[in-house]
């Protein structure tokens, strides 16, 4: 079974860190973020690897290979140009024949991908995407009125939003929504699927996820590495 690890990103909110090694590559414990995620897809029987690379790519397919010593066939994709996160999937388009998962390469994650995979299978939308629900704490309590009179207050509630995960599975048809060798996100390729009235499915992600977006979730893949992810589960 296939997957495209979209590892080609600047990581530019992880300067200093990333102006040496590439984001996937940044270590977490013992493991680079890439290992973490190609053991995680191999446990759950997902061996064919694509990495959708452009930044400090030569680092990555030198540290990788062929992909052997992790029990997977992995094979580099590089972009000319910066093509979005959605555009360097049409680099492989001619692999992609089969459905597949697209998930970043920035993100750890103790989801099963079986079983996302599955779900996906079943339902008659091209795409599948994988939701996380995320809860904040407002920082000032919301007052309720009817005119000039209070009706009630609500100190500091919680705001409850459900985010994109970065992980998607989608089916080859998918591929006519895609501009040629243009920049194309992966928010762009929703909005078009949705202004074509096209179903698009959610997966609600309830295991452990985290973004390694900016200093702080890096400090924070730090200290959960050993709780979650030292060994493969």
């Amino acid at each position: 079974m296939k997957v495209v690890i979209l590892a080609g990103g600047l990581g530019t909110r992880l300067k200093p860190f990333t102006e040496v090694i590439p984001k996937p590559l940044l270590p977490i414990g013992e493991k680079s973020v890439l290992e973490i995620q190609i053991e995680r897809l191999k446990k759950f029987g997902f061996d064919e690897i694509f990495l959708a690379t452009n930044y400090k790519s030569q680092y990555i397919e030198g540290f990788f290979g062929d992909g052997s010593r992790y029990g997977v066939k992995l094979s580099i994709s590089k972009e000319d140009k910066p093509l979005g996160t959605a555009g360097p999937l049409l680099l492989l388009k001619e692999q992609l024949t089969e459905p597949f998962i697209v998930m970043n390469g920035d993100i750890l994650s103790l989801i099963d991908f079986s079983k996302l995979y599955e779900f996906a299978l079943k339902q008659k939308s091209l795409l599948t995407i994988s939701i996380k629900k995320e809860i904040t704490p407002f920082a000032f309590g919301n007052i309720y009125f009817d005119g000039d009179r209070v009706t009630g207050i609500e100190e500091k509630p919680n705001i409850v939003m459900y985010i994109l995960s970065g992980i998607y599975v989608m089916k080859p048809e998918i591929f006519k929504f895609f501009p040629n060798d243009e920049y194309f996100g992966m928010d762009s390729l929703i909005l078009k699927m949705l202004a074509e009235d096209s179903i698009i499915s959610k997966y609600e992600l309830k295991e452990y996820w985290l973004d390694i977006g900016r200093i702080n979730d890096y400090e924070k893949a730090q200290e959960i590495y050993n709780e979650h992810f030292h060994e493969v589960k």
